[in-house]
């Protein structure tokens, strides 16, 4: 179906709120589903695949284990990068001052994918960046690289895992204040999708709405409704209407 900006952001909002969690704001959690789901990345279905856990996981702040000059290690605790990756990026750009790049490793965390916004936001800002992970439900490993200015990033896949790629909790980020090659990159990967076919998805979104599959925009609304429910029944309290 077609929702509106505005549709999706409100509905996403409030299915968060209703979780009553402690870490992540809903009105960015709800721009980076949006985001995300305008380019034709499934935001919507990552946002309810992460709202079961969402919902039970620690709901604590990050422990940074290791700091130097090159590179930072965050544990997050089995908590969502939807939720902490914005005040983690904005520490990273600070200690970027301090030297041309910066590697942060993420570690026990979920909901890459989601990440996807507060990159683009960075490559805005005149950072590249490259990120990297291993899906664990249908084992891929993700490559997201986007150079200075740019509005959205080259995808690229690999089916091909190494012995070495089993960590399927943790997300590597580099930070540069200079273009990554993209071929050096992208060497072991075999599936690319397109930056222009992404932003050629968000202007559409744009000007004609933006398509969410049918069964997921019914998830996201139950979820939503349950925020509502729960704050007409104490609004009726409060007004005298329920004993």
């Amino acid at each position: 179906m077609i929702v509106s900006h505005n549709e999706l952001v409100s509905c996403v909002s409030k299915a968060f709120l209703g979780m009553r969690r402690s870490c992540g704001e809903a009105d960015v959690i709800a721009g980076m589903v949006a985001d995300l789901q305008m380019v034709g990345l499934d935001g919507v279905r990552h946002f309810n695949k992460a709202s079961p856990f969402l919902g039970v996981d620690k709901d604590c702040a990050v422990s940074i284990s290791y700091v130097s000059k090159q590179n930072i290690v965050v544990d997050l605790h089995h908590g969502s990068v939807a939720c902490h990756l914005p005040a983690i990026l904005d520490y990273a750009v600070e200690k970027l001052s301090e030297s041309a790049s910066l590697t942060i490793d993420l570690q026990q965390c979920h909901n890459r994918w989601l990440g996807y916004s507060e990159l683009v936001r960075l490559a805005a800002k005149g950072i590249a960046c490259r990120a990297q992970w291993v899906n664990g439900s249908s084992p891929q490993k993700t490559l997201y690289v986007l150079n200075r200015g740019c509005v959205a990033p080259e995808v690229f896949f690999s089916e091909q895992l190494k012995s070495s790629d089993v960590d399927f909790y943790s997300m590597s980020i580099e930070l540069s204040l200079s273009d990554f090659d993209l071929n050096e990159s992208s060497k072991d990967y075999s599936i690319h999708t397109l930056s222009k076919d992404l932003l050629g998805a968000q202007r559409r979104a744009w000007r004609e709405g933006i398509e969410v599959d049918d069964l997921q925009w019914q998830i996201l609304k139950k979820a939503a409704e349950i925020f509502l429910v729960e704050n007409s029944e104490k609004s009726m309290q409060g007004a005298g209407g329920v004993v």
